[in-house]
């Protein structure tokens, strides 16, 4: 069979999850169906150490509804745990029990570390932290899972029961939330982290963070930067932006949190204790940014699943940006010569201009990227093809790409034919003054630049570029008469010098 269906289940203390794919012959996954259940095991498990009749008849109930979603979907193989609720309740093993004779697959309850491990599994499939020293945290309902990491070593883990709605049950106690409430929380926390780490504090720049708290706050400052991205998966959150969305969400009752943009209503009774415990261990660890994990312990069962049906290819090579794009440029059946070209051709102006504009690596990027998938669009349609590559680009999984970054490289590559940036252009509008001129002035470069492949023979090259006053001067060397590949350059030069504000001049080499 060419393709087979899987599901991973997590059964944690706040909700289960289960998310099921179709996997190809190449080891690449398509998420088929999400649903989650805000069943509750933790509700009053701090005080009476045992999962409620009623969360018990929501689990249940759950359980029967994702079964028959498996087998609806013709799922082939289950990876289900279940978490920290199920560890440390007295009646957690019956709980299994019964879910197990629901689901009709096995149920493993799992440790803190394995948990970490999943995370772990996860965030290395999705992150390219190569070089890097960070922090991965995935706060759960029940426990914080927290690894310590350079590059791909973890170099300490431990699992603490810092949950978020463990801490709401232990500590708060009013509506809305009572300073000296926050206040037992931090000393909680700061406890917690000091009996784990003694004195091998290691100082972390960025937290990678999984789990509903961590996804609700990226939402809600999503929302605050009046930003809407098609997803908060690779979002990043600055220290600040979480300590200013905490000192407003402190101050609501619970039915006021229902109405803030980018929370799930169901979540507004434990985010305020889930936000304070990853602004302690952010604190703690001297961290100024959180980069954000959609994915968590369910791809990382995913993951688990595919290595043990021998589904993913064995490589242990480090994923990277650029395979992430070419693979996802030919699954579309992009003109793979002539993108290359435009993407030689477009890198080459950009070097001659990054010292004096200020241009910077990752802006590299994004333009080479956009290069390598601006005609993408021709997959759906050649009319408004530059429309349907902008649309396919922002929806598309780009490893190693930032919300924001695959915005960019999308609206980058929409203005390489057509109309120019505008102001009617709502994903154009919403983007930052700074970010608008980018993006401008980087596909002005890649619509140039495909302009000088008119015939996608890749004929020319540009060996020169001076700038004289306000006058752009290439110097193009081509293998043969190029003269329709010029006035297809002069036809495409107009975004180039609206913005960076001269004239472009052609000339023939030798």
């Amino acid at each position: 069979m060419s393709k087979c269906r899987l599901a991973a289940i997590d059964i944690g203390t706040n909700s289960i999850r289960c998310i099921i794919v179709e996997v190809d012959k190449q080891g690449r996954y398509t998420v088929l169906d999400d649903e989650k259940a805000t069943v509750r095991l933790g509700e009053n498990l701090a005080a009476s150490g045992a999962i409620s009749p009623a969360a018990f008849a929501r689990a249940i109930d759950a359980m029967s509804r994702i079964r028959k979603l498996i087998d609806g979907l013709k799922v082939t193989d289950v990876e289900a745990v279940a978490t920290s609720a199920v560890r440390s309740s007295s009646n957690g093993g019956e709980l299994v029990a019964v879910l197990t004779r629901e689901l009709g697959r096995e149920i493993r309850v799992i440790s803190g570390d394995e948990e970490a491990e999943l995370v772990a599994r996860s965030v290395r499939h999705n992150f390219d932290m190569s070089g890097k020293r960070y922090m991965i945290i995935d706060i759960g309902g029940g426990s914080v899972e927290i690894m310590n990491a350079v590059a791909n070593h973890i170099e300490s883990c431990f699992s603490l029961e810092l949950g978020a709605v463990r801490m709401t049950d232990t500590f708060v106690t009013s509506d809305p939330v009572r300073a000296s409430d926050i206040t037992k929380i931090k000393r909680f926390v700061r406890s917690e982290l000091k009996t784990a780490y003694g004195n091998e504090r290691p100082a972390v720049q960025t937290f990678i963070g999984s789990g509903g708290t961590v996804t609700s706050l990226a939402n809600m400052v999503m929302s605050m930067r009046r930003q809407t991205y098609s997803t908060c998966h690779g979002f990043e959150v600055l220290r600040s932006e979480l300590v200013h969305l905490l000192a407003m969400l402190v101050r609501k009752d619970i039915k006021s949190l229902r109405n803030v943009p980018g929370l799930n209503p169901d979540r507004a009774d434990i985010i305020v204790a889930g936000l304070v415990v990853i602004d302690e261990m952010m604190k703690y660890f001297g961290a100024n940014t959180l980069l954000v994990n959609e994915r968590g312990i369910r791809e990382g069962l995913i993951i688990s699943c595919m290595k043990r049906l021998q589904l993913l290819p064995d490589s242990s090579a480090q994923r990277n940006w650029k395979e992430s794009v070419l693979e996802f440029a030919r699954s579309c059946h992009f003109d793979e010569p002539h993108s290359k070209h435009v993407v030689t051709v477009s890198l080459s102006i950009f070097d001659a201009l990054a010292k004096e504009y200020g241009f910077k690596n990752s802006d590299r990027r994004l333009l080479e990227a956009a290069a390598l998938l601006h005609d993408v669009g021709y997959f759906i349609s050649y009319n408004s093809h530059h429309k349907h590559s902008h649309h396919l680009i922002r929806h598309a999984d780009l490893f190693g790409f930032s919300p924001r970054e695959r915005e960019m490289t999308a609206l980058i590559a929409r203005y390489h034919r057509k109309s120019l940036p505008k102001k009617k252009h709502s994903e154009y509008d919403r983007l930052e003054p700074k970010d608008q001129l980018l993006v401008s002035r980087l596909g002005g470069i890649l619509r140039l630049s495909d302009g000088l492949d008119r015939r996608r023979s890749g004929l020319v090259d540009v060996v020169e570029l001076k700038k004289s006053g306000t006058v752009f001067s290439f110097k193009l060397l081509g293998t043969e008469d190029i003269s329709v590949e010029i006035f297809g350059a002069n036809a495409k030069k107009d975004l180039f010098e609206k913005a960076f504000g001269g004239t472009v001049a052609f000339a023939c080499s030798g």
